[in-house]
């Protein structure tokens, strides 16, 4: 087997490349075994070439870097040579003049571009003087620090700002301020027409640099005076700037301040401020809202709060301010302080004959005589409708405070001519020392005004101090009130019945219901005791209500002749509602109208009131009879009897009393007979306790008698009894009690 042997490789072949700068590389000749020797001449051109070229590398490197870096800035940046030439430009300047980015090449000129760009319409600021506008905006660019604004076709602004560099090229930046323009014409628009008047005012050195129309009239200055001016020249006093203090805040809340007009007249601002840039230096913006109005309002609401609207004193709250100043100082020294509440006597009679506006006058006159005798350091106020209080410090002894009330008695006492009318009132007078009585406002008025009770109760025109033992009478009087309201509530009270008696027969024609308390720790509660708390507080309303109720009730048991009377209250007809409430129970307890009988004071018809007449007349329309108590005790009884048609008349107890023996009493019962006589009205005598008084008003022709000579009152199942016995067999007592109870709840 013939061998085969490889054959030997060829020798490749190695062609040594030598390259020139700037030359395709060529193969080297062969080599032979001796090397080559080069000329230093091409070594050195080859190394220069080399050099130049990594150069080259190194410049496209940097301005690719430089490219990378100005592509993505947000304005748009623009190199120019020195020639105008373009060398180098960003995206965002493309994007900004982008119709005409098409010519921006190195080298071009800007110059060029523009006249282009003018040619396309692209700068409607070059309409009609195009290479005038030219010349212009090539100036502009070799000015230093150079920043003007171009407005492009399409509506943008461009903010343009150019700067030379060393070799005579320009550096150009442009940023797109189409919205910040919009921004601030909205602002100038919001600025100019605003109607509140506006202010911007440099930051640093208080400059007014722009009003407002709003401003220039409210201000009354001209736009030039307020360029001439600072916001200090308007303020009216020196006080801190609406944005001193912390300036880093960007909007703060308003402050108020006063500020002087053209006219010298002062005005009141809450004042709003903002900071922001004008005319490129910080500045403050300024909304002046003018509450002069306002505070005026405030102040006049300010000074009614504390003041009483009639005759512009003080009121209690401002009062009591001022008597805890005044004592606080008495403490630290050894004087005394009076406090006077004084009350007009039988106000309400000036306001019922002569009407509220002469008795309005009148209060401001009193308050008015009252300021002229007080001295400067003593204190006077209106605490309600008819009582005023007077502060006296600086006292030594009690008697200070008695010459004081003295010349105010006096004071007031004089006449008072007021529309034709000449006017007197009296006044009575309370007083408490501190700190003797009392070192507080309240416990002082209250002390004063305790007094000041004593003294109208005892004898009107006069003055009376304060003692220990009205305090524990007032106490006594708050209890009863409380303990009266819970009866009330849980009815505990009861009716009780007096008969009312014919003289001629002797027969029981009707009953009188009299209010009983039966208190569960007092026993029975005397009437003359609770009566007058009740018509005080206003519980003579319920009270009264719950006994009509009742004693209706009792009386739609007894036989149909019988008739009950009840008594009402002058302050049940100003409630209103006494018409309807009566109707009520009349239909709730089946009572006839004619056997109701209600009794009325004299003291009602002193108020002459419409709507009293008008409440009597509808009663009576309704079958209710109208009976007139304690006749001959008020007012002019003779001309309340022409008012009102009674049907009845009740002889005061005051003139039944010793009948028998008093030659005067006879004379006043006959005529109060003889005219309830020639009137047509029965005549009810009161307080017949004797048979003397019995015989004589029979011999006078006296129609009824009530008293003890024929019975005390008595509760309710005592009638049933008593009729039972006067009348035997022909009385009819009720076939159900529990129906009374029924128709009592």
């Amino acid at each position: 087997m013939q061998s085969i042997r490889p054959k030997p490789a060829k020798k490749r072949k190695h062609a040594a490349m030598t390259r020139i700068p700037g030359r395709p590389a060529k193969p080297s000749p062969k080599l032979s075994g001796k090397r080559r020797r080069v000329s230093p001449e091409i070594g050195e051109i080859v190394r220069k070439r080399a050099e130049a070229e990594a150069a080259i590398a190194d410049a496209r490197k940097s301005q690719e870097r430089l490219r990378e870096a100005i592509d993505i800035l947000p304005q748009g940046i623009v190199f120019l040579d020195a020639d105008g030439r373009y060398i180098l430009w960003n995206k965002k300047y493309s994007e900004i003049y982008n119709r005409s980015s098409d010519l921006f090449k190195p080298g071009a000129r800007l110059q060029d571009t523009l006249r282009v760009g003018v040619a396309r319409g692209e700068y409607p600021e070059a309409v009609g003087r195009e290479e005038e506008w030219i010349t212009e905006r090539l100036a502009r660019m070799y000015q230093p620090g150079a920043r003007h604004e171009q407005t492009l076709a399409d509506g943008r602004c461009i903010l343009i700002e150019e700067r030379l560099t060393e070799d005579g090229g320009v550096v150009g930046l442009r940023v797109d301020i189409t919205e910040l323009k919009q921004r601030e014409a909205s602002f100038r628009l919001l600025f100019d027409s605003n109607p509140v008047p506006m202010i911007v005012c440099a930051l640093d050195d208080e400059r007014i640099l722009g009003v407002n129309d709003a401003a220039i009239e409210h201000y009354g200055y001209s736009r030039a005076e307020f360029e001439k001016l600072t916001i200090r020249s308007v303020q009216a006093f020196e006080t801190e700037l609406p944005w001193g203090g912390d300036r880093s805040s960007d909007e703060q809340t308003a402050r108020t301040w006063k500020h002087v007009r053209a006219d010298g007249a002062l005005i009141d601002l809450a004042i709003y401020s903002r900071q922001l840039v004008c005319h490129d230096q910080p500045a403050v913006l300024l909304a002046l809202m003018d509450i002069t109005e306002r505070k005026r309002a405030e102040a006049r609401l300010a000074f009614m709060a504390q003041h009483d609207g009639l005759t512009g004193l003080p009121n209690r709250n401002l009062l009591r301010q001022q008597m805890d100043d005044i004592l606080l100082h008495t403490r630290r020294s050894a004087e005394k302080v009076a406090v006077l509440v004084l009350g007009l006597d039988n106000f309400k009679a000036v306001n019922d004959t002569l009407g509220h506006g002469i008795g309005d006058k009148l209060l401001r006159g009193v308050a008015k005589r009252l300021r002229s005798t007080l001295r400067e350091e003593d204190t006077l106020a209106r605490l309600n409708s008819d009582e005023f209080a007077i502060i006296q410090s600086g006292l030594t002894r009690p008697e200070d405070a008695v010459l004081l009330s003295r010349r105010l008695l006096e004071a007031i006492g004089d006449p008072y001519l007021l529309d034709g009318h000449s006017v007197v009132i009296g006044a009575s007078i309370g007083i408490a020392m501190a700190p003797g009585d009392g070192d507080e406002s309240e416990k002082l008025l209250k002390n004063a005004d305790m007094a000041l009770s004593r003294a109208k109760n005892e004898q009107r025109g006069t003055f009376s101090f304060f003692e220990a033992g009205m305090d524990a009478r007032a106490q006594s009087r708050r209890k009863i009130e409380i303990d009266l309201r819970d009866a009330i509530q849980n009815d505990v009270l009861l009716p009780y019945y007096q008969p009312l008696v014919d003289l001629a027969t002797g027969r029981i024609t009707g009953f009188e219901a009299l209010v009983r308390w039966p208190h569960p720790d007092r026993g029975m509660v005397s009437p003359a005791e609770f009566i007058p708390v009740a018509e005080e507080t206003g519980l003579i309303n319920p009270l009264g209500a719950l006994m009509l109720r009742r004693a209706c009730a009792d009386a739609a048991l007894w036989p149909d002749d019988v008739r009950i009377a009840v008594n009402l209250s002058p302050l049940q007809f100003r409630v209103g509602n006494l018409l309807s409430m009566v109707m009520d129970v009349l239909k709730q307890t089946g009572l006839p109208a004619r056997r109701l009988e209600l009794e009325i004071t004299e003291t009602l018809l002193l108020e002459k009131s419409s709507q009293v007449l008008a409440t009597l007349h509808a009663l009576r329309a309704l079958g209710v009879r109208i009976s007139m108590d304690d006749f001959g005790t008020g007012y002019s009884s003779l001309s309340y009897l022409r008012s009102f048609p009674f049907d009845k008349i009740k002889i005061d107890q005051s003139f039944v009393r010793d009948l028998g023996s008093n030659r005067d009493a006879q004379a006043i019962v006959r005529s109060i007979i003889s005219l309830g006589m020639g009137l047509g009205v029965t005549i009810t005598a009161e307080g017949v306790e004797t048979e003397a008084e019995l015989s004589c008003l029979r011999a006078e022709g006296c129609h009824e008698g009530q008293g003890f000579l024929f019975s005390r009152a008595r509760p309710n199942a005592e009638i049933v009894a008593l009729l039972q016995a006067q009348r035997g067999p022909e009385f009819v007592a009720p076939q159900d009690p529990s129906e009374d109870a029924a128709l009592v709840a």
